[in-house]
């Protein structure tokens, strides 16, 4: 008979051997060990454990698969935001040159100066997420969500054996590594077979997937992590959330090769890709010569990411926005394929925008299949001349948003006579009935239906009961939809007039989907300003501008009430967004809408406007042009607007000032005409540093 003690050691040992041979064979792909000797290990450790339940631990191998169906995901606040990376929009070697060139230029680097050293890694198109390790051990996982709060994972995550359930080797007492959670190609197919297999046998709920990355996040955001199991997911370690402080005994690498070979010592596969470069040049060798292996790497990437190597840098370059200057996402051109367009529907979106959409014959292009093309607009249409029965290039725009580029040669050639008619745009729209207008200098037409048109209502109540808006969890697409079509909800207030005996006599929505639907739009009465005035749905007015007027204004009758010059006041708000948001709250409709909503009862915090600093340049109009001698451009805009001053792109006679640096084009020989006044980079700082003189 086993005695504890003994069957402690044993369970040890075990698991330390199955530890390593799961690294062996999941991650490094040198198995040492049968199959058939590998479970009779795993069986034995269980058994161990069903006889003494207590030396079940936490990074046991047995709890890879296991826990509980979850009723759904807790929200989790990160540590250290998970930033996204800007993406360079020049996709040809120019783009590794132009980074390569803004960190030069932030870093006060001459010409002749030293090289700047980065890390090199592929995109890997999948799911991010943030796995923290307490004393080494896996305690929490979560997904990105907005950078701020993500949705713990931690059960499904442990089922994917190429994360780690314990760090290799010492471990600080805290550290968070970041990744992506992807699922292999082969994966996908074999995973895509199976399903169509228990669809052919008659399963009921059971789906296919349309591309490996949508397959990858389903898969995490299972409730059940038997389920989750059941998906071949895999995993890349990139990067460092929270870290325990070197004077606490945490880790100090200097550069982030180093921490990348940190992880690959913990345990995590490293994308064997990765490589360290010099300058421009090897920046633009390293895209080229991944862009080739693209195709046979047995996963999907979109591009590949430049980071400053050394860690000090990093910190002296910091970031703009909510984006690292010290990194960038390069990509590829997007991937295309030649297909038949067997119709145009139009689209109508939430804000009422009527948008063309070629209906194609499927196509597989960029991972997935493709049967629907955006066109965009009635001009661009035309301009294309896309006509159903055309054969037509379809592109991945971004590997994400498919479009169509133009119509094939050969259709092209055909006599009019014998291709479909020239594309109109209807003046009605096609969901409601309404009139459909053009706005003056508008390229898009739009429904004048407003929440009168099912499309709209359902595409704004989606939108405002949005994570980002006042989130109301589990009111999806479907739901929206069932509610809108049967009129139980016309307006936004609708939806808190819901109860749970209405709920829970829909179609497909039972007692406890219902229960919980009503807790959620509770739960979502207590917002804040800035999600509240996202969720309108206000042209024009996204996440960040919402924040700045909810600062600036520090309530929303003051919102609702400022006049256009007022708004014009407020950080990054235009002539376009002012006039956006003086339209909506003209309309008494909207402003009916808002007070239903507090009278339905959500409420927010409000408090006294933001102070006002000194705006000593108001009223004056700026334009930059040409390379400044120690600012960038941005770097200028930045100080003229926190002056009071507008940045203006192009110059006109309302233009006060011209700043122009090396290089200085046709902006220069404008402002010349027009008698603008031309000024250098010091002139201006004097400005700013004194105001302007009097006349």
């Amino acid at each position: 008979m086993t005695t504890r003690d003994e069957a402690a050691r044993e369970a040890a040992a075990l698991s330390e051997q199955l530890h390593r041979h799961a690294h062996l064979y999941y991650v490094l792909d040198t198995p040492e060990l049968p199959d058939a000797e590998y479970d009779k290990l795993f069986q034995r450790l269980q058994a161990i454990e069903n006889e003494f339940p207590e030396l079940r631990t936490a990074d046991s191998p047995t709890q890879r698969v296991g826990g509980k169906v979850l009723d759904g995901f807790v929200k989790v606040r990160h540590k250290v935001p998970m930033l996204s990376i800007r993406t360079e929009t020049d996709i040809t070697p120019g783009g590794a040159s132009a980074f390569d060139a803004r960190v030069r230029r932030e870093l006060g680097l001459a010409e002749d100066g030293p090289q700047v050293s980065y890390v090199c890694e592929l995109k890997f198109d999948g799911l991010a997420m943030n796995l923290r390790y307490e004393n080494g051990v896996l305690v929490q996982a979560a997904t990105r969500g907005d950078g701020e709060v993500g949705e713990e994972v931690t059960q499904n995550i442990r089922t994917v054996r190429e994360i780690p359930l314990r760090l290799n080797g010492k471990a600080p007492p805290v550290v968070e590594v970041r990744g992506e959670v992807y699922m292999k190609r082969a994966d996908f197919d074999a995973l895509n077979e199976r399903q169509r297999q228990k669809i052919a046998d008659g399963q009921k709920n059971e789906k296919v997937s349309d591309n490996p990355p949508n397959a990858a996040a389903g898969a995490v955001h299972q409730l059940d992590p038997a389920i989750a199991a059941a998906r071949p997911l895999s995993f890349f370690a990139y990067g460092l959330g929270e870290v325990t402080p070197v004077a606490e005994g945490g880790p100090d690498w200097p550069t982030q090769f180093d921490w990348l070979q940190q992880f690959h010592e913990w345990g995590f596969p490293v994308a064997t890709q990765t490589a360290r470069a010099t300058g421009a040049i090897e920046l633009i060798a390293f895209h080229e010569n991944i862009g080739r292996q693209r195709d046979a790497l047995p996963y999907d990437i979109d591009g590949v990411v430049y980071k400053v190597d050394s860690i000090e840098l990093q910190r002296q370059l910091g970031f703009v926005s909510r984006e690292p200057r010290w990194a960038v996402a390069h990509k590829y051109p997007a991937q295309e394929q030649l297909t038949e367009v067997v119709g145009i529907e139009i689209q109508v979106g939430r804000t009422g925008k009527l948008t063309p959409v070629a209906k194609l014959a499927p196509v597989f292009v960029g991972g997935v299949t493709v049967t629907n093309a955006t066109l965009h607009n009635e001009d661009e249409a035309r301009r294309k001349d896309v006509r159903v029965g055309d054969t037509v290039i379809v592109r991945r725009a971004g590997d994400v948003i498919p479009e169509v580029v133009g119509v094939a040669p050969d259709s092209l050639a055909k006599p009019g006579d014998q291709r479909g008619e020239i594309f109109t745009m209807p003046h009605k729209c096609p969901v409601c009935g309404s009139e459909a207008v053009r706005e003056e200098g508008e390229v898009d037409y739009r429904c004048t239906g407003g929440l009168f048109c099912a499309a709209q209502r359902k595409e704004a109540i989606l939108h405002f009961a949005a994570r980002r808006a006042v989130d109301v969890d589990g009111l999806g697409d479907k739901l929206v939809e069932q509610l809108v079509d049967s009129n139980l909800i016309r307006t936004l207030p609708d939806l808190y007039k819901l109860g749970f005996t209405t709920l829970a006599g829909l179609d497909r929505m039972a007692e406890k989907s219902a229960k919980n639907l009503v807790d959620a739009l509770e739960a979502s009465k207590k917002t804040t300003l800035p999600r509240f005035l996202f969720g309108l749905g206000i042209r024009h007015v996204g996440e960040s501008t919402a924040k700045d007027l909810a600062k600036h204004f520090g309530k929303l009758d003051s919102i609702m009430d400022a006049t256009e010059e007022q708004l014009l006041e407020v950080n990054d708000v235009g002539p376009v967004v002012a006039q956006s948001l003086r339209t909506f709250f003209d309309q008494p409709h909207n402003r009916e809408v808002v007070e239903q909503l507090r009278a339905c009862g959500l409420t927010w915090e409000e408090g006294e406007p933001a102070a006002r600093a000194p705006k000593p340049l108001a009223g004056l109009t700026f334009v930059i042009t040409g390379t400044l001698p120690t600012l960038s451009r941005d770097e200028a805009k930045d100080k003229l607007e926190a002056a009071g001053a507008k940045v203006s792109g192009s110059v006109s006679k309302k233009t006060h000032y011209l700043v122009a640096g090396e290089e200085a084009g046709s902006k220069l020989d404008k402002a010349r005409e027009n008698g603008v006044e031309i000024i250098d980079e010091a002139r201006m700082l004097e400005i700013l540093a004194n105001g302007v003189p009097a006349a």
